[in-house]
Parts: structure tokens; sequence; C-alpha cells
């Protein structure tokens, strides 16, 4: 396979990524940074560094493609997360600047949302990457670059955090009295 071939097969495959998983990728990285514009920002650097890795992942090629471009994006948003910029910008999630499609769910599933975009960030990753995003526990360990026994178990302290904080929510709103 020549130069050229090569290039055009690297880019079929980049372009099926992200017909494939681009809005996975997206989704993902709007979770970990709470901002679209940069949600947008890391998922298309995401996919710029994956394209540059492609002749190495091909040759290694020992998790899915979708745990590979996670993979990356997690490292992409924990970039960005560190910036000088990131660190001075109050990140919280206003209900009105959450994404079109999040405001029509019913206000228990976008408690719940809101929920886990305030968990620690090693919490939220799990729960994104196991329940959002649809991954096994292998490829949340693969993504994370963690073995998969503290997937398993971070997984179960994340379940433990967020019961915790949705138990604490459920009490309070048990507490207000309502107003007749």
């Amino acid at each position: 396979m020549d130069r050229s071939d090569a290039a055009r097969s690297a880019q079929a495959r980049l372009e099926e990524w992200i017909r494939l998983h681009g809005d996975k990728v997206l989704r993902a990285c709007y979770l970990w940074l709470k901002d679209v514009q940069l949600a947008e920002d890391a998922m298309q650097e995401t996919f710029l560094k994956a394209w540059k890795a492609l002749p190495e992942y091909e040759q290694r090629a020992q998790m899915s493609d979708l745990a590979f471009l996670l993979r990356i994006a997690v490292n992409t948003c924990r970039d960005m997360r560190r910036g000088f910029w990131f660190t001075r910008v109050n990140r919280a999630v206003a209900l009105e600047d959450l994404p079109p499609g999040q405001l029509s769910v019913c206000d228990e599933d976008r408690s719940l949302f809101l929920s886990v975009t305030q968990l620690p960030l090693r919490h939220r990753q799990i729960l994104i990457l196991y329940y959002y995003i649809g991954l096994n526990l292998r490829e949340c360990a693969q993504t994370l670059g963690i073995q998969l026994s503290s997937a398993h178990h971070r997984l179960k302290r994340a379940e433990a955090c967020l019961k915790t904080t949705l138990e604490g929510e459920n009490t309070n709103e048990a507490q207000v009295p309502s107003s007749h």
C-alpha cells in the first residue's frame, strides 16, 4: 500500500469513527468539561490526536475503537481542565445552560444528570463511561488507564457517592413544607 492509499485508508477510518462515535465523544467531553464550546474543541482535538495515533493503534489494537477514542478524550479533557483559563472560570452548570435535549427530560432525570455532574471527576468519569456511554468495565479500565479491579472498585464507590447525594436531595425535599 503506497502512502496515498494509507492516507485515504486513515481518512476513511477517521470518518467512520466520527460517524459512529462522534456523538458519544462529544457528550462525554461535555460532561467532563461542563461547557459546550470546550466540549466541541475537545472532541475535535480528540479526533485529531486519534488520526495521528492511528498507525500505532492499528499495530497494537488492544482495545475497542470507542475505548481508544474515549481514552484520548479523557486525557484531552484532563489537559484542558488543567489550563490556566479553565481553573479561573466558574464551571457551575446553570439549568438554562444545559443542552436543549437535556431540558426535555423529566425532573427526576434532570436531577440525576445534575447530581452526576457535581460529583468528583474520578467518580463522574467512571459513571459516564459505564452507564452513559455504555462501556463494559474492561473498556472503562482501558479508557481510564487503570486496572480492571480498580475500575470495578471505583464504579462501586461512585455509585455509593451518587446514592448518598441523591438520598440527601430526597431528604431535603421531604423536609421542605409545602405552601398550600
